[in-house]
């Protein structure tokens, strides 16, 4: 069963990462690895940490000559900003961010200086998140499974519907600042985030997450806990800052009747299949064979040039806000990160359901699975 833990703090000395139940022979280098995480440090909208950072994930375990080993993968990713900080003391922080975990968290361990809730509850954890990630979609590639993620929407400048081949509208969406597959909604994007700047604000948005090349059959209807959505909206919801998930066509359906808010079914390629896509490829807990198509709403980061209404702690009193280096808008990275755990849970149902302690194994329990439901056509299409 796939698993995996994250340690280390934002201004610590660097991100710990176990990931165990990988099977052998999944190929990974630490290139491959350093691709997802230059992506998620990117986007229009950043920050100044990311002018520090040059993030790359260091395999100290579980891998050999380039490939999985079936023992638990351990990686190490260095905070460069470490250095500015280490030798420092600084003051405590009492006046908690509106927005951010420092309350909460204080009341919950309580710690008097927040500083030490927000440098766990930093988004900069995601980077490990992100690293995991790229291990399981080595994993889920070598299944003819592959899962993406592009921007739909920043503040209140939202992107055209598409007709595209999934592999073209990723591939636009990559060549894009904001990761937005549309060119001239990407300008629309950058004016809006360079505005927000200027005024001191910041942005939120939507990105979308799809999987193609996925079986019918990953989660269950039986159990609650086993149903695949719930797990994937629990895992996009981890994610700093997302307060909103749907699949496929999600909220706009509950505004139709029943009738046009189902997919049909036909028969076609010997096999039923879907002449619509509108729940996102589950029901009822389970992948159904078309494309998986989720959405996460990003709220706007909490922490703003512009001041914020608070309280102190200690002097008990209201105070405001500190600011604190932070991004405009970080929802393009999101959408990486958003990639990373659904790429988590997706390997994590498929060891669940066919197993193997070898990469070969499970795609040839995959193989005869889909044999005997007559699923094998789609299959050598995907590879072709």
């Amino acid at each position: 069963m796939w698993r995996y833990l994250t340690a280390g703090e934002s201004h610590g000395p660097g991100l710990t990462i176990i990931v165990d139940g990988v099977p052998a022979g999944v190929p990974v280098t630490e290139d491959t690895i350093a691709e997802d995480l230059r992506r998620r440090q990117g986007g229009y909208g950043r920050g100044g940490r990311m002018l520090i950072e040059k993030d790359r994930a260091e395999l100290r375990g579980g891998v050999a000559r380039g490939f999985t080993t079936g023992a638990p993968v351990a990686m190490w990713i260095e905070n460069k900003d470490w250095a500015n900080w280490k030798d420092k003391t600084p003051p405590p922080i009492t006046v908690p961010r509106p927005g951010h975990a420092d309350l909460s968290g204080a009341l919950k361990f309580g710690h008097r200086d927040l500083r030490i809730v927000g440098e766990r509850s930093s988004a900069r954890e995601t980077t490990a998140r992100v690293a995991a990630g790229a291990l399981a979609k080595a994993f889920l590639a070598e299944l003819d499974i592959h899962v993406y993620s592009h921007i739909v929407a920043i503040g209140e400048v939202t992107a055209p519907s598409y007709d595209l081949e999934w592999s073209e509208l990723f591939a636009r969406a990559e060549a894009s600042e904001v990761r937005c597959a549309d060119a001239e909604t990407t300008e629309r994007m950058k004016a809006r985030i360079d505005e927000a700047k200027k005024a001191g604000e910041s942005l939120g948005g939507v990105f979308e997450v799809a999987a193609v090349g996925l079986p019918p059959g990953l989660g269950s209807y039986t159990q609650w806990d086993q149903k695949l959505d719930g797990l994937l909206a629990q895992a996009i919801m981890s994610i700093n800052a997302i307060k909103g998930v749907e699949f496929g066509e999600g909220f706009a359906v509950a505004r139709l009747p029943g009738t046009q808010a189902q997919d049909p079914i036909r028969w076609g390629d010997g096999r039923p299949m879907r002449s619509s896509n509108r729940a996102g490829g589950t029901e009822g807990g389970t992948t159904n064979g078309e494309p998986l198509i989720l959405r996460g709403a990003m709220k706007p980061i909490a922490t703003t040039v512009t001041r914020q209404d608070s309280v102190d702690l200690e002097k008990r009193e209201n105070a405001q806000m500190e600011y604190q280096r932070s991004d405009v808008c970080a929802v393009p990275a999101a959408g990486v990160v958003g990639e990373a755990m659904v790429a988590l849970v997706l390997a994590k149902v498929v060891s669940e359901k066919f197993g193997g302690d070898n990469v070969a194994e499970t795609r040839a329990a995959r193989d005869h699975f889909l044999a005997a439901r007559g699923w094998l056509a789609d299959l050598a299409q995907a590879r072709s």
